[in-house]
């Protein structure tokens, strides 16, 4: 490079740093920083946003917390009574309540990771260079898409006791049982039905997410691999699992906060936790407390206990799934 180019890049040199440190300067600039938060345009804007997350979020949860301390009278609100955390004694004593925890936490156990495994498995599939793969990646994302009640409508029709497809299919076409079998009324077997739900209408989403993250994988690792001798095993374990671990970790979070929140399926098919409140879960048994029996106090305490222990449980496993990958 001659003596003239080199005197004119660092010409160019001086000129960007001194632009860079003038910019720096003027966002230091103390009179700057005032001149933006002095925009008043900008609050005029975020106003519609935060006057509706203070009318529909943050009051409703102030004053359901309110409740939770009280014996609350729905006629006449200042004939309510303080009782302090007696609702909060009351629901940890309930026996129901702690059926309906002991269900809740069973469909979490069962359904996140079957929706991660099949997720994972469809993900890898539709990461492969196949005839069709939109198609398939559409299909597998309609389940997500549709509407609760209606999916929970489906597989009360699959498994009904009477004209069920299922009962249809092992009784009367493979024999494999004398009569048929009560899906919907039996406290223990409805939970098949309701887990089976739980995971056929997550995994769309799941797959979705995990197809995202193997798309971030550079190709050259699984060359490298394949020269290496490595199989498709081999693949998965030590270089697909590895790198794709953050997008795991932020499923088993995510996918552990909608389990403990399993609501309209449970409502609708179990018809409140039929028979005998043993097939509630937490939030249909606060539903059947709050809107049936209108004890609000009771359903409050329900609400906040489940918060709390949705917040230790997320907090624990970031602790225990997040850490440093090594390659």
């Amino acid at each position: 490079m001659s003596g003239e180019a080199l005197s004119f890049s660092r010409q160019l040199v001086i000129v960007d740093s001194r632009t860079i440190m003038e910019v720096k300067n003027k966002i230091l600039d103390k009179s700057f920083l005032k001149k933006i938060l002095s925009s008043k345009g900008a609050y005029l804007l975020l106003l519609p946003g935060m006057g509706l997350f203070f009318t529909f979020i943050l009051f409703p949860l102030i004053y359901s917390l309110r409740m939770s301390f009280y014996k609350w009278n729905i006629v006449d609100i200042s004939a309510s009574k303080f009782v302090g955390f007696s609702n909060y004694v009351r629901v940890i004593n309930d026996p129901i309540f702690i059926r309906a925890t002991l269900n809740t936490i069973v469909y979490t156990l069962i359904t996140v990771p079957g929706q991660i495994l099949f997720a994972l498995v469809v993900a890898i599939l539709l990461n492969q260079k196949i005839k069709g793969r939109t198609f398939f990646r559409v299909a597998y994302y309609i389940p997500v898409i549709t509407s609760w009640v209606i999916v929970t409508f489906l597989f009360e029709y699959l498994f009904g006791s009477q004209a069920g497809l299922v009962n249809f299919i092992l009784k009367d076409m493979l024999h494999l049982v004398d009569k048929k079998i009560m899906w919907l009324t039996d406290p223990i077997l409805v939970m098949i039905p309701l887990n089976l739900l739980g995971i056929w209408k997550g995994v769309g989403w799941s797959a979705i997410i995990i197809l995202a993250a193997l798309q971030n994988i550079p190709p050259d690792l699984y060359e490298a691999a394949a020269i290496d001798g490595a199989g498709i095993w081999h693949k998965i374990t030590k270089i697909t699992l590895p790198l794709i671990r953050p997008t795991l970790v932020f499923l088993v979070v995510v996918l552990t906060i909608g389990g403990f929140n399993v609501y309209i399926s449970g409502l609708l098919m179990t018809k409140g936790g039929y028979p005998l409140d043993l097939s509630h879960f937490i939030l249909t048994l606060m539903y059947k407390k709050t809107f049936t029996y209108l004890d609000f106090g009771y359903g409050s305490a329900i609400s906040y206990l489940l918060a709390a222990f949705i917040f230790m449980v997320s907090v624990i496993q970031i602790k225990l799934l997040r850490r440093k990958v090594e390659y």
